[in-house]
């Protein structure tokens, strides 16, 4: 009897691997890359680009009160310029906000000086009615199923008219009356108009709210899961309502939103000056809009900042 015996074969080690190769497509970009495709982040190089242009060739720019005057102007249009965003990523547009604003103030204004009541109560009343303008809004907006553009165009139209004939009707003039000595009146104005000092300059209380404000709505919009539901029905909102996303709840509530901020700025703008001109507001809904589109939202909604 023979034995067969068998050699096993040799165990190898396997290769080392290799740098794993890639097709182009899932190569990380550097940082520098990734931010520079970033909207807002080429605008912000672009305004310091401005600002240091001016900084040499405009020794007045140097001075801090003028530093602080600019960042005033930036404020009260950076106010309504968020929750304006925020509508606008939501994939809706409001063109009555500017006018909107100046509703509020002419409400809390007549409402205080001819009821002869506590200057807050024409606050609050003021505060109802811009919600109830941007509710109106949001739910012509979603029953209808007409563009959000011609729904506020429409709230335009009619506030401009609303603002001129009421105030007219009500106090014989195109102008509310000066509300500076009445009842809660210095209270309320160094909530929304007071100024307090740094180095020596004056700084407006509306610079801290715009601040304040913007990393809210930036907190609300990228951790948060009503942020994710405006990126949702900005997008697609027949997409994002078939995943469980409450698209009516979310866009009127950034239709109210938007009235809220128009309550704030109508406030600031009432007791900064104590009277309110009817006319005003016009055209301001456009800067908003383009504030917000500099900054990186798109037009047809669904992205931005």
């Amino acid at each position: 009897m023979s034995v067969t015996q068998h050699a096993e074969p040799a165990v190898t080690a396997p290769p080392a691997p290799g740098p794993k190769e890639t097709d182009g497509r899932t190569a990380q970009r550097p940082l520098a890359l990734r931010l520079l495709g970033r909207p807002e982040v080429g605008v912000f190089l672009g305004a310091v680009a401005v600002y240091v242009f001016f900084l040499v060739s405009a020794p007045p720019v140097r001075d801090g009160s003028s530093m602080a005057n600019v960042l005033y102007q930036s404020s009260t249009i950076g106010i309504m310029a968020l929750p304006v965003a925020l509508l606008m990523i939501g994939g809706e547009f409001d063109l009555s906000s500017g006018v909107a604003v100046i509703t509020s103030a002419l409400t809390a204004s007549m409402l205080a000086y001819q009821l002869s009541m506590n200057v807050w109560m024409g606050v609050l009343l003021a505060l109802l009615v811009s919600l109830a303008i941007g509710f109106l809004n949001g739910w012509l907006v979603v029953k209808t199923g007409l563009p959000s553009f011609l729904i506020t165009l429409g709230s335009f139209l009619i506030l401009q008219g609303v603002n001129l004939a009421v105030t007219k009707l009500v106090t014989g003039n195109v102008a509310t009356d000066d509300i500076s000595d009445m009842d809660g009146f210095d209270q309320a104005k160094k909530v929304f108009a007071s100024s307090f000092e740094v180095g020596g300059v004056q700084v407006k209380i509306t610079i801290v709210y715009w601040l304040v404000f913007a990393a809210l709505a930036t907190w609300v919009l990228l951790r948060t899961k009503y942020g994710n539901w405006i990126f949702a029905v900005g997008g697609n909102k027949e997409s994002a309502r078939a995943v469980g996303v409450p698209v009516t709840f979310t866009k009127i509530s950034l239709f109210m939103l938007v009235g809220f901020g128009a309550w704030f700025v109508g406030m600031h703008n009432l007791f900064s000056f104590n009277t309110v001109q009817s006319g005003e507001g016009v055209g301001q809904e456009l800067i908003y809009i383009s504030a917000a589109v500099i900054g990186g939202c798109l037009l047809t909604g669904g992205a931005g900042s």
